[in-house]
């Protein structure tokens, strides 16, 4: 009865490409919409067709996990690309249920207090840091690259959005102090100390993290020009000439983005200059989805960019300017996702099959998220006073001080 049920949300839901898929028991169905993307599908058995009926956004990952759902005669990301390309068209009526509940439920979903931040920061970015090695570039950098050309190869592109954050800062004399907000392995911190002289004080929740980049700031010689601190945004307490936070509001959660904008104002100086790097939406507020609050980042939000300008404007500051990167972040996952699969064997070793099944499902659905589903990467440039940058944006692509060095092609590129 399962399998009638699952059969008929099938027939109804694909509207676009085509899905082959082969139910418990050996039978197959074949659904077509109109032209698209093609992929197969294999269901192990009635379990796993009741929980796709009940909770698809949910289960399909946890399926796949599981070794219960597999895709037949296809690649995952061809499998995931007609699933998500159709759910934009007509989601099944168990999402549609359950995504209500879930909007309903996102205040508590994201009530990440400093307890409960510490415990999803250690749910990710505590895990052995060979994993993360084994697929970011040599910086570890955890985010967006920046694609100027759409050639650039993924260390051009990390350094391109290094630099180019870095010109939104205007970082106007040598020896201006830097928070960096949410510091990760502590790549952006460096840079701002090496070449453009700041004084940097990078912060995370992140045991890991912290001991990381604290090695690469003794190994680089920049100890005495950076410090990397375990703290939590809330606890900031002295006043910075510039903030950055590049990936880190994402896990704050809606309900606390008065407090995170408000800190952050009480932590600029007067004439100070912050710029914020997330990940957004489209479509206006929503909610993240089930399978990757539960496995991949615990209380974990991309706003609607309306979401965090209003927020902006209750704490007081200028929004001076916001940039949005579209397919950038999906040029940056299609690498990692290369670099993955090709360290597959190594992570395995790390943690187990599942594991390895989990990471792939999220850096494909990640990626699909930005290509299909309205996700992108917004920039704002906040301020206190009316005066505290140009009159014009001319200098976010003037020539900034310090030195272009290798992986840096992709600015030279765009200042040229």
């Amino acid at each position: 009865m399962a399998s009638v049920l699952l059969d008929r949300a099938f027939a109804h839901f694909i509207t676009l490409g085509r899905l082959d898929v082969h139910y418990p028991g050996g039978d197959r169905r074949v659904y077509v919409g109109g032209p698209g993307p093609q992929a197969g599908l294999w269901i192990a058995d009635g379990e796993t067709v009741r929980a796709l009926l009940l909770d698809p956004a949910l289960k399909v990952g946890e399926a796949y996990m599981a070794g219960t759902l597999r895709p037949v005669g296809c690649t995952l990301y061809d499998l995931l690309h007609v699933l998500m390309l159709n759910v934009m068209r007509r989601s099944p009526a168990g999402e549609r249920i359950f995504g209500s509940l879930r909007y309903i439920a996102r205040t508590w979903l994201q009530d990440n207090t400093l307890r409960r931040a510490r415990r999803n920061v250690a749910h990710h970015y505590d895990l052995d840091s060979r994993l993360y090695r084994h697929f970011l570039d040599g910086d570890m950098q955890y985010s967006c690259g920046y694609f100027p050309t759409g050639n650039e190869t993924l260390a051009q592109a990390q350094a391109a959005k290094k630099h180019h954050l870095a010109a939104k800062l205007h970082l106007s004399r040598p020896g201006m102090r830097v928070l960096d907000v949410g510091c990760g392995w502590g790549g952006m911190a460096l840079t701002l100390a090496r070449d453009y002289g700041a004084q940097v004080t990078g912060i995370t929740l992140s045991v890991e993290q912290l001991h990381i980049a604290r090695q690469r700031a003794r190994a680089a010689g920049l100890d005495g020009r950076v410090r990397f601190e375990l703290l939590d945004y809330r606890a900031v307490s002295r006043q910075y000439d510039r903030i950055i936070s590049i990936g880190m509001f994402e896990h704050v959660g809606v309900a606390h983005y008065p407090a995170f904008f408000d800190t952050m104002r009480a932590a600029l100086r007067p004439d100070g200059v912050m710029v914020l790097h997330s990940i957004g939406r489209r479509e206006g507020p929503g909610v993240t989805n089930p399978w990757i609050d539960r496995y991949i980042f615990p209380g974990g939000y991309s706003p609607a960019v309306s979401e965090a300008v209003s927020a902006v404007e209750r704490a007081g500051l200028w929004l001076t300017d916001c940039e949005i990167w579209r397919l950038h972040y999906a040029h940056t996952i299609a690498h990692w996702r290369s670099r993955f699969a090709a360290r597959r064997q190594q992570v395995a070793r790390l943690y187990d099959e599942r594991f390895c099944r989990m990471f792939e499902f999220y850096l494909v659905v990640s990626e699909l998220a930005f290509r299909v589903q309205g996700h992108l990467n917004f920039q704002l440039q906040l301020v206190r006073e009316i005066d505290a940058v140009p009159l014009v944006r001319d200098y976010m692509y003037a020539p900034q001080p310090g030195t272009m060095q290798d992986g840096q092609a992709g600015v030279a590129a765009l200042r040229a």
